[in-house]
């Protein structure tokens, strides 16, 4: 109950209706409607490089994006399958088939509800940018690879999901290669690239898709070319039927099975929708809520598997052409949903025509855009740590999957982290004389007694420093009276730390040494106090200040010597 009342869960729908008027509903209809538009060829793309069917991809981006506007918590978010999950879900496909691959989705839609509820929203926001590229260049390089066969029209019958085998089996066939359907794929990506040029406003995937299809059904009907191969002879013409509610059965062992694939689709969402949402803030001067968007997408998750629907995000691309034909609230999202709906009953005909190698085309594009080659080339010049960390985990993504790319990505990343933290932490010994100021123009010099010893920790006391600390303690020759551990700049203690002192105050007892404390922090000194280490030292061993633990170290000492 006491977590439930802390939830932060704030849809900003909701609140957007307290001031909504009719030129806000016009900008968001006109801004709806475009990226309804602009959603169509990439929905249906995302879906086939999947492994899934176009049918498949449109319901995904109509349910997933009305409910993503609908709970979320940011008020421009457009959501729908991106092309980051592409490698994950068709990979899921390949070992668990479509069955798995729901109950993947909707496990991660669950861990990204948990992730909201207990406020994570802003801790995922952490995870270290050079991994975040590493596997998005990674999957960019994956989509590009996967695209090959249908750009240039090879006949290499069934690829192995091995990139290295994938692209020696293109090599190998290359001499099959059929001329019209690259013709088709370069007029295809050729008028994505112009568009720009010619129109922003206008968006160059359809343009590309709408001209290349007329064409090539023109080339078709009337010039007799053959062998351009287009959705409807991949899928058998599909049609806008919505498919009907499914079901599916989970256990302990399927859990076990596919929690690693839930982990994963669960992390890249978090990451890819807050990364949007925090572009589109910096772009609209509004603020999300994380939490509530985490939540939001948690919800659209959950969903979208009973339709037979893939994962869903925020996507970058459309929530940008949201915002820049106006849309300012979470209702030009749930317009883009109906405007995909409608495409989805009463136009699914017409997408039987798009050629294969059109599609492939889009995907190039999309692959491109992904890479981001240019922030790939600013990490080069970083510290090295953060160019390994992205390097190991674009590697891991391409060579093995996104699932050993994160986990083995985070791994190298924290690891990194707590070495640069082990080695920003600095311990002292200090002999003779210790300033007690802690300032360099008026320091207050403490004379210490013969026998007295300051060690200071400026920084974290966890498992690394308390290790290299208790190996500093055994490198120390003559015996002291007193150790006192100034401890003013330790933030925090954990419980390698705890059980270090322990031992050091217990083998200082055994030994005559007595253990003096100064400076210890409200936090630190509750830390240890629930440890019951307090007990194991008199009271006034134990200091606010380094004056007073000098006063009582020097005390001892010279009655030591007496």
């Amino acid at each position: 109950m006491e977590i439930l009342s802390k939830v932060d869960f704030k849809p900003k729908l909701f609140s957007t209706f307290k001031d909504y008027n009719a030129s806000r509903f016009k900008n968001d209809l006109i801004a709806g409607i475009v990226v309804g538009i602009v959603a169509l060829p990439l929905a249906v793309a995302f879906g086939i490089a999947s492994g899934v069917t176009p049918t498949v991809g449109l319901i995904t981006a109509v349910i997933g994006g009305f409910l993503v506007s609908m709970f979320g918590g940011s008020t421009v978010q457009i959501g729908g399958p991106t092309g980051a999950f592409i490698v994950i879900i068709y990979g899921i496909i390949q070992q668990f088939g479509l069955t798995g691959l729901a109950i993947a989705t909707f496990m991660a839609g669950l861990i990204l509800i948990a992730l909201g509820l207990f406020h994570l929203g802003t801790v995922i926001k952490f995870i270290p940018y050079p991994i975040v590229i590493g596997f998005t260049s990674g999957i960019a390089l994956t989509i590009f690879s996967t695209q090959i066969t249908d750009f240039f029209g090879l006949q290499t019958g069934a690829l192995p999901a091995n990139f290295i085998s994938k692209w020696i089996a293109y090599i190998t066939h290359f001499g099959t290669m059929h001329w019209p359907t690259l013709l088709v794929g370069l007029a295809s990506l050729g008028i994505i690239v112009a568009m720009p040029y010619i129109s922003k406003r206008l968006p160059g995937a359809l343009i590309a898709i709408v001209v290349v299809t007329a064409t090539v059904y023109v080339l078709k009907e009337y010039l007799g070319v053959t062998g351009i191969e287009t959705i409807g002879d991949r899928f058998q013409n599909l049609t806008g039927e919505i498919p009907a509610i499914r079901s599916f059965d989970i256990n302990i062992e399927t859990i076990k099975a596919l929690l690693p694939s839930a982990f994963t689709i669960a992390i890249l969402g978090a990451i890819e929708s807050l990364l949007s949402a925090t572009v589109a803030d910096g772009a609209t001067s509004t603020v999300t809520n994380s939490n509530t968007e985490l939540i939001g997408q948690g919800i659209a998750n959950v969903v979208v598997p009973f339709f037979g629907g893939i994962p869903v995000t925020g996507a970058i691309a459309r929530t940008m052409t949201n915002i820049s034909n106006g849309g300012r609230t979470p209702v030009a999202g749930i317009i883009h949903a109906i405007v995909v709906l409608l495409i989805f009953l009463f136009l699914m005909p017409l997408i039987n025509l798009v050629p294969m190698a059109c599609l492939a085309g889009v995907l190039i594009m999309v692959s491109y855009n992904m890479s981001g080659w240019r922030t790939v080339k600013a990490i080069l010049k970083t510290p090295k740590s953060d160019v390994t960390v992205m390097i190991v985990t674009f590697i891991l993504t391409v060579i093995f999957d996104l699932t050993i790319a994160i986990e083995m990505g985070l791994l190298l990343a924290i690891i990194l982290f707590l070495r640069r933290v082990m080695e920003n932490t600095q311990i002292r010994h200090i002999g003779e004389q210790i300033d007690a100021s802690g300032a360099t123009d008026d320091p207050d010099i403490l004379d210490l007694e013969k026998g007295v010893e300051v060690y200071e920790i400026d920084g974290p006391f966890f498992f690394g420093v308390a290790t290299k600390f208790d190996e500093m303690m055994r490198s120390m020759g003559d015996k002291p009276i007193v150790r006192i551990l100034r401890m003013r700049k330790v933030p925090f203690v954990d419980s390698t730390a705890i059980h270090n002192l322990e031992i050091l105050i217990s083998s200082s007892h055994k030994e005559g040494i007595h253990v003096v404390l100064s400076g210890v922090r409200p936090s630190v000194h509750e830390t240890l106090k629930h440890a019951n280490l307090m007990k194991m030292l008199p009271e006034d061993h134990i200091c606010d200040h380094i004056t007073k633990a000098v006063v009582v170290a020097n005390r001892i000492a010279k009655e030591q010597k007496a």
